[in-house]
């Protein structure tokens, strides 16, 4: 055997089928050598006793199974002499043969079994205990058994046996022959294959670059791909043929035919938005993917429902209520915030958006205390963890993220989330709260709402100002621009704490007034540089030695840089790297690993990037109690605290909550010492860099520069030139999403 970690391919017999997961074919089997029974890992599905195969892998040390080999690929080979034959049989690979029938078939037919049983069924027939019946289906067992294995091995070069695996349960046998007939539907219905690596796929089958198949399946990627990049729920037909013909390589024509092909098939749909209804020429069409169509829809006429219901439980004398409230709170409202306590009680779909420090959370407090004397069920919900954890503060009652609300939970495949909460089981609450509403995408607002009762009130709370959703839709701006609803805006700076600078830069910059460049305070600063490399190396200064040696080692933990981009010097993945090696460099006391295109380390600084409502953690109380739960939210940040590389386990603790991964989770996780502003979403730091140099003039806007400025609780310290700080300001350019819910609102009026 070769040493351990060393990649080697072994040609082996499986002994033994240990474990066997069905629905992604990770299977644990033992083999034999000259010296040992060994066991190997890995996803090989439709594995069986007495099968040859050929394994490419590792050794590895398991900590509590102990040395086994970790499959990465592997080739299946056909068993070939009547021992590794009978062998096959015997093991309950076919169904409807066993041990004795095994022996049977072997003794009849000897090497010629596998034709026989592949192409002769009938003959089986011949053997004592075989009806013609149970040889035909014999057959098909056997043909279905080798069909897995004809389609691991036919797709071998394209994908891993993962992805090969969701491919033969989608078609079964069939696999190879439909992917042949059309490339493209591996990208249209096997989640984990985009276009590319099925054009791949279409490309060595010699298909050609301007068939339908592929156009078809350009298009729908295209409309896809943007919005995920982009926001849009729809493209208008120029720009989607143009973005087309761009991607794909053929006409602009060409893709209009299509299109106009797909939307007589119902695979798109175009709408006329000057005419709502469906448009009978594409020309000035918006066109949709059916299901973005839908939500939308859907979104404006469950919202149109909630507003025209009367709500249960009405308030009178709502003066009274809220003099009551005053007096229990030992509080005075300012006349704008007893207007919107007002509306939200006497509207079922109400709005309050406005800026850092105008009280909305003094609102939301004294609406749950009236919910509470009324003796009416509230819920509170956020987008994401850290702002739901932020509202259970500020509000000290229990906030969930809307996918904990909504109960989610995955399909068979654990591949799709779905909710259990929906009409037919709606949430049992006379209102619904969500706060930072400038974050729901459209799919997560549209499951919401199909889940909120008619006779329920909705509040959204959100700073408008603030940059749109990462998902697509622009729900909170689509809603105020519709002017449908009745609208909160808070625009009184209550919050301005030990004369705080922060809360009065936010609002200078969103109302278009450069920032104080002199200001002298404690909280707001800004150092001029004339370079990007100077903008690195001054945030590099500041994290090891001004700032700590100003306010004590201990603020670097308090410190978040928020980039406006990934990319270039002042991008987050440069810096990343400069303060991992300040923060947290090599040390032989530290264990490490390459993730992707870094080196993860104990200790660093890490951000999870996506829900994932699957993983589990563990939490230790103040009395030692322990707690167990489920779920690490997009935009958690935590500190790697152990990498085991032998088991391939890495530890995180997330403020206290510590999670476990597996080497294939860390897709979602990436450095945090710096962060882009997007990512910072919803999320509240004590001490805030901002890194403001040279960028796409797209990204540079002066709601990017307000949200991150809004993150900071204690400290903002702008890093870079002035004159783009200028720029940013002034470009109060909105990135426009197509979205057309403003418009379907306004038509249900």
């Amino acid at each position: 055997m070769s040493n351990e970690n060393n990649f080697e391919t072994l040609s082996v017999e499986v002994s033994d089928v240990i474990y066997q997961n069905e629905a992604n074919g990770y299977t644990v089997f033992e083999f034999e050598t000259e010296d040992s029974l060994e066991t190997a890992t890995g996803i090989i599905p439709g594995l069986y006793v007495g099968e040859k195969i050929k394994i490419s892998g590792q050794w590895s040390n398991h900590q509590t199974y102990g040395k086994q080999f970790k499959v990465l690929s592997f080739e299946k080979t056909v068993p070939s002499d009547s021992d590794a034959m009978l062998k096959y049989l015997a093991s309950g690979a076919i169904k409807g043969i066993g041990p004795k029938t095994a022996e049977r078939i072997m003794d009849r037919f000897g090497d010629d079994a596998f034709q026989i049983l592949e192409s002769s069924p009938e003959l089986l027939s011949e053997i004592k205990g075989i009806s013609k019946s149970r040889a035909r289906e014999i057959s098909v067992a056997f043909n279905s058994q080798f069909g897995i294995r004809n389609v691991m091995m036919f797709f071998s070069d394209y994908f891993g046996p993962s992805l090969t695996s969701k491919i033969y349960k989608r078609w079964g046998s069939a696999s190879i022959d439909i992917v042949k007939s059309n490339p493209y539907v591996l990208c249209n219905e096997i989640n984990g294959i985009g276009f590319e690596k099925a054009d791949k796929v279409a490309s060595s089958f010699g298909s050609p670059k301007d068939s339908a198949e592929r156009i078809e399946a350009g298009i729908l990627y295209a409309l896809k791909q943007d919005s995920a990049a982009s926001g849009n729920l729809y493209l208008p037909q120029e720009k989607l043929c143009a973005y087309s013909s761009k991607l794909l390589g053929v006409s602009p024509e060409r893709i209009r035919e299509c299109i106009e092909s797909m939307i007589a098939r119902k695979l798109l749909l175009a709408y006329d938005f000057e005419k709502m209804d469906f448009a009978s020429n594409i020309d000035k069409a918006a066109i949709y993917l059916p299901l973005n169509y839908h939500i939308e829809r859907s979104i404006a006429d469950k919202l149109t429902l909630l507003s025209r219901f009367e709500a249960q439980n009405g308030f009178t004398d709502i003066e009274k209520i809220i003099s009551d409230v005053e007096e229990i709170e030992n509080i005075k409202y300012a006349p704008l915030q007893k207007n919107a306590i007002a509306s939200a009680l006497n509207n079922s779909v109400f709005v309050l958006t406005g800026g850092p420090g105008t009280g909305k959370t003094t609102i939301i407090r004294a609406i749950i205390k009236i919910y509470m004397n009324m003796g009416l069920k509230y819920v509170l919900a956020a987008p994401t963890g850290r702002a739901a954890k932020r509202m259970s503060e500020s509000t000290s009652c229990e906030a969930k993220t809307i996918h904990r609300l909504l109960e989610f939970e995955y399909t068979e495949n654990d591949e799709e989330l779905s909710f259990t909460r929906d009409e037919s089981n709606p949430l049992e609450a006379d209102a619904v709260i969500i706060d930072e509403a400038s974050m729901i995408d459209a799919n997560l607002f549209f499951s919401l709402l199909r889940a909120i009762r008619p006779s329920t009130r909705l509040l959204l709370i959100g700073d408008s100002s603030q940059l749109p959703s990462v998902g697509s839709g622009n729900i909170l701006k689509d809603v105020i621009s519709s002017n449908v609803f009745k609208v909160g805006t808070l625009n009184e700076i209550f919050r301005q704490e030990d004369g705080s600078s922060i809360v009065l830069n936010a609002h200078s910059i969103n109302n278009g007034k450069y920032p104080d460049f002199s200001n002298k305070t404690q909280d707001f600063f800004f150092m001029q540089r004339d370079s990007a490399t100077k903008v690195a190396s001054t945030i590099s200064e500041l994290y090891a030695k001004r700032l700590p040696l100003k306010y004590g080692e201990d603020i670097t933990d308090n410190i978040q840089v928020l980039c406006p981009t990934k990319k270039s010097e002042c991008g987050s993945i440069n810096l990343n790297r400069l303060l991992q090696s300040i923060k947290n460099p090599p040390s032989s006391e530290k264990s490490q690993l390459k993730v992707r295109d870094f080196i993860l380390r104990e200790g660093d600084r890490v951000m999870q990037t996506k829900n994932n409502y699957d993983v589990t953690w563990s939490k230790i109380g103040f009395f030692g109690d322990s707690e167990e739960g489920v779920g690490v939210f997009n935009g958690d940040i935590g500190v790697v605290e152990k990498i085991d590389p032998i088991d391939e386990k890495i530890t995180i603790n997330f403020d206290g909550k510590t999670v476990v991964y597996d080497l294939h989770n860390l897709e979602e996780i990436e450095h945090a010492y710096a962060v882009t502003i997007h990512k910072s979403q919803g999320s509240e730091y004590p001490v805030v860099i901002i890194p403001v140099f040279s960028a796409m003039p797209l990204l540079m806007t002066r709601n990017l520069l307000y949200t991150a400025i809004t993150r900071a609780q204690k400290m903002v310290i702008i890093v870079g030139s002035k004159e783009v700080v200028m720029r940013m300001v002034d470009n109060n350019t909105d990135s426009k999403r197509f979205t057309g819910l403003t418009k379907f609102l306004k038509a249900k009026v």
